[in-house]
């Protein structure tokens, strides 16, 4: 089975929807902002204070290279993957790339934004975001999946979109 790499907003149920999704298909699901976590032996959120957003953005480059490499699994990425060009190939390499594409209103209703480094100044902040990266998002996806169902019902909807 090809990967199914999930892209999008911060909050918009990307390792929600790719747990059910890994189980639905019986692989493996991989997180990549846990493997940087897990490589740097701190939490994202330490790393954006005492780095900044250029150095985890490397992070991200190097953790994608590394799951590159993964077969039969469902990758979710962070929602700023899309941010350096050099991720696009990365991604399309990793396997099929699916944006899933939530309303702002539901993810504000859903996340705390003081816990999320670059949503700590609020919902402004996301729109911004959203705005910004949206063309990115559609240029790097193969597919847009809305995410307005629940998430069990969305792995379902993304297994038959992408047809395995």
């Amino acid at each position: 089975m090809k990967n199914i790499v999930l892209i999008g907003m911060p909050g918009c149920g990307k390792s929600t929807v790719g747990r059910y999704l890994a189980k639905a298909l019986g692989v493996d699901f991989v997180d990549c902002d846990s493997v940087i976590e897990q490589t740097e032996g701190t939490e994202i959120s330490k790393i954006f204070n005492e780095h900044g957003e250029e150095y985890f953005r490397k992070l991200e480059t190097q953790a994608l290279k590394k799951l590159s490499a993964a077969k039969n699994s469902v990758i979710a990425t962070g929602g700023g993957c899309v941010e350096r060009r050099e991720n696009f190939e990365i991604l399309k390499d990793c396997g099929t790339v699916i944006f899933i594409n939530r309303p702002l209103e539901d993810i504000l209703g859903d996340i705390d934004t003081s816990k999320r480094p670059l949503l700590a100044d609020g919902k402004n902040r996301l729109y911004r975001l959203y705005e910004r990266r949206l063309p990115l998002y559609l240029e790097a996806c193969d597919i847009e999946i809305k995410n307005i169902l629940p998430p069990q019902k969305l792995a379902e909807k993304i297994i038959d979109e992408v047809k395995l």
